[in-house]
C-alpha cells in the first residue's frame, strides 16, 4: 500500500503509517502535480492546504481513503469520493479537549479581566482596583450543546466547583444524570446561568440562536462564550447588550465574518476576542495525525474505521444496487429532521419489495446520519450513527415487507418525538420520489424548498395559503394535495422558488383551517 502525505502533519502520524505502507511526503505538491501523481496512491492525508477535488478523485483509480488530519472537510469533495466508493475520514475527537480548554480559558479571562489587565500593565499603569473579578467556584454554568466538546467542558468545570445546567434536546436523562448535570430548556438556562458557553453546530435552526430577546433574559452580571461557530450569536444584538449593560461580558473565538474587520465589538473593553484558534494546539495537531494514521492502518489491515464521513467501501455490484436508495434514505432523513416536532425518540423503518431481500443496514444508517447531523456538534457517520442514536435514547427498529404496492421497492420511515409524529414513504423511479406523507398519498420530488402543510379540506384554505405566500414574495412552483375524504384533514406539499422565513411559516399556521406547516430545505 502507498500513502501520500500532501500537507504537514506531526511526525508521529507519519511513523504510524510507515509501519504498514510506503509513505511519500510531499507537502509542497501543486494541484497539477497532485493530479498527475494521485494515480499511484491508495490513501492521501491532507490538512487544509491541499484540495481533493472531483478531478483529483477521478484520476485516482487506486484511492481507497482520503484522510483529513483535523475536523473540517471543506477542501474535500465528499460527494465525488462517495460516488467512487472512497472513504473520507477525519479526526473529530482530536480537538475536543483543545476547544474545551480554550472555552474555559476565555471564561477565566472574562471572570478575572485578564486581557484588559494585561493591556493596562503594558501601558505602564497599575490599576489594581479597576480589575476586581469573580470566582468560578459556586457559579452556574449553562452549556448549550452536549456533544464531545460540551462533555469535556463539563468534566473540567466541575473541578472548578461550578453548578452545571445543559440545554440539549438530544441528551437522554440517563446520560445527564451520569455526568451530574441538570437538563433544562434554553430560556431557563439563560435566566439562571452566570456564564453561558456554546457548543452546537451552525444550522438554519441555530443561526442567531442567541439574539436580542435571549440577551434580555440573561443576568446583567452574566458572561457568554462562543468557541463553536460564528453566526450562532447575533453580533449586532451582542454589541447592544454589552454596550447597554444587559450582560457583563462576552468572549468569542468565532465570528459571523472572519476576520471581523470593522466590527463594533472591537471597540469594547468587556469583550475578549481570539482569531479562531480554539483548535490550534500542538497536541491537537499531534492527535489528529495519529488518529487518521491509525484509521488508515485499520482499513489497510481489513478493519472498520470509526470516523468515516461518507459511505464505507463495498463491492461495486452491491453499491450499484443500493446507490439510488442511499440517496433516497438521505433525503428522507433530511425531511424528518426538519418536519418532526420536538425531540426524536423513535424511528421505525420498513423496507418493502426488492429492498426487503437486501442488506439494508446502510440505508438506516444513512437516514440516521441525515437526521442527527444537523443537531449535533460531532460528525455523525455511517459507522457511529446507531451508537449515537442509542446514546441519545432514540429507539431504532427495522422491518421487512414483501408487498410494495406495485413499486419495485419502497422505504417507509415513521418517527416519533415527545411532541408528535411524522411519517414519510418513498421510492425511486428514475429519481427519488416521495409517495406518502403521514399516510396521505402524494407524488413529490424531494428537492429545493418545500412547504408541508396539514389543513382541513374546506373551500378557500388552499387559496389563503397561496395568498399569504404571495404577500411575502414567495412563488409556488408546484403543488401536491393528499386527502382521504372531502372536508376532512389533508396534506399539501408546495415546492417554492424562494427560501421561506420562519415568521412566514408562523403566519401560515395562524390561517383558518391550517393545523400545521413546516418549511423543508433539501
Amino acid at each position: 500500500m502507498k500513502v501520500l502525505i500532501a500537507d504537514s502533519i506531526n511526525e508521529k502520524g507519519i511513523s504510524e503509517l510507515e509501519e504498514v505502507a510506503d509513505v511519500v511526503v510531499n507537502t509542497t505538491i501543486t494541484p497539477e502535480e497532485l493530479l498527475d501523481a494521485i494515480k499511484d496512491f491508495d490513501a492521501i492525508v491532507v490538512r487544509s492546504r491541499t484540495k481533493v477535488t472531483r478531478e483529483v478523485i477521478e484520476a485516482a483509480p487506486r484511492l481507497k481513503i482520503i484522510a483529513r488530519a483535523g475536523v473540517g472537510v471543506d477542501n474535500v469533495d465528499v460527494k465525488a469520493a462517495t460516488d467512487r466508493g472512497i472513504m473520507v475520514i477525519n479526526a473529530p475527537e482530536s480537538t475536543s479537549i483543545t476547544v474545551a480548554e480554550h472555552s474555559i480559558g476565555l471564561m477565566l479571562a472574562l471572570a478575572r479581566k485578564i486581557a484588559i489587565a494585561d493591556r493596562s500593565v503594558k501601558e505602564g499603569k497599575w490599576e489594581k482596583n479597576r480589575f476586581m473579578g469573580i470566582e468560578l467556584n459556586g457559579k452556574t454554568l449553562g452549556i448549550i450543546g452536549m456533544g464531545r466538546i460540551g462533555s469535556q467542558v463539563v468534566v473540567r468545570t466541575k473541578a472548578f466547583g461550578m453548578d452545571i445546567m445543559v440545554y440539549d434536546p438530544y441528551i437522554s436523562k440517563e446520560a445527564a444524570e451520569e455526568m451530574g448535570v441538570t437538563v433544562t430548556d434554553l430560556e431557563t438556562l439563560l435566566r439562571e446561568s452566570d456564564i453561558v458557553t456554546i457548543h452546537v453546530p451552525l444550522t438554519p435552526e441555530t443561526r442567531h440562536l442567541i439574539s436580542e430577546d435571549e440577551f434580555k433574559l440573561m443576568k446583567d452580571t452574566a458572561f457568554i462564550v462562543n468557541c463553536a461557530r460564528g453566526g450562532i450569536i447575533d453580533e449586532e444584538a451582542l454589541y447592544r447588550a454589552l454596550k447597554d449593560g444587559e450582560i457583563a461580558g462576552a468572549a468569542l473565538d468565532v465570528f459571523e465574518e472572519e476576520p471581523p474587520e470593522g466590527s463594533p465589538l472591537l471597540e469594547l473593553e468587556n469583550v475578549v476576542l481570539t482569531p479562531h484558534i480554539g483548535a490550534s494546539t500542538s497536541e491537537a495537531q499531534r492527535d489528529a495525525a495519529i488518529i487518521v494514521a491509525n484509521e488508515i492502518k485499520t482499513v489497510f489491515q481489513g478493519g472498520a474505521p470509526r470516523n468515516v464521513l461518507n459511505m464505507p467501501v463495498m463491492d461495486s455490484e452491491t453499491y450499484k444496487s443500493l446507490k439510488p436508495y442511499i440517496e433516497l434514505a438521505e433525503k428522507m432523513g433530511a425531511i424528518i429532521a426538519q418536519a418532526l416536532p420536538g425531540n426524536i425518540e423513535k424511528l421505525d423503518v420498513t423496507y418493502c419489495g426488492e429492498l426487503a431481500e437486501m442488506q439494508f443496514d446502510i440505508l438506516t444508517r444513512t437516514m440516521l446520519q441525515a437526521i442527527l447531523n444537523p443537531i449535533l456538534t460531532e460528525p455523525v457517520n455511517l459507522i457511529n450513527a446507531p451508537s449515537i442514536a442509542k446514546k441519545r435514547g432514540i429507539m431504532v427498529t427495522e422491518a421487512r415487507r414483501s408487498e410494495s404496492d406495485g413499486y419495485r421497492s419502497i422505504i417507509i420511515a415513521t418517527a416519533e418525538s415527545d411532541r408528535g409524529g411524522f411519517s414519510v414513504e418513498a421510492t425511486h423511479i428514475k429519481e427519488p420520489t416521495i409517495i406518502g406523507i403521514n399516510g396521505y398519498r402524494v407524488d413529490v420530488k424531494p428537492e429545493g424548498t418545500m412547504i408541508i402543510a396539514r389543513y382541513r379540506d374546506l373551500p378557500g384554505t388552499i387559496g389563503a395559503i397561496g395568498t399569504k405566500l404571495g404577500q411575502h414574495g414567495i412563488n409556488i412552483a408546484t403543488m401536491q394535495v393528499g386527502r382521504k375524504e372531502i372536508g376532512g384533514e389533508a396534506v399539501m406539499v408546495l415546492k417554492v422558488d424562494q427560501s421561506v422565513p420562519a415568521e412566514v411559516i408562523e403566519e401560515v399556521k395562524k390561517l383558518d383551517n391550517v393545523d400545521d406547516a413546516v418549511a423543508i430545505e433539501i
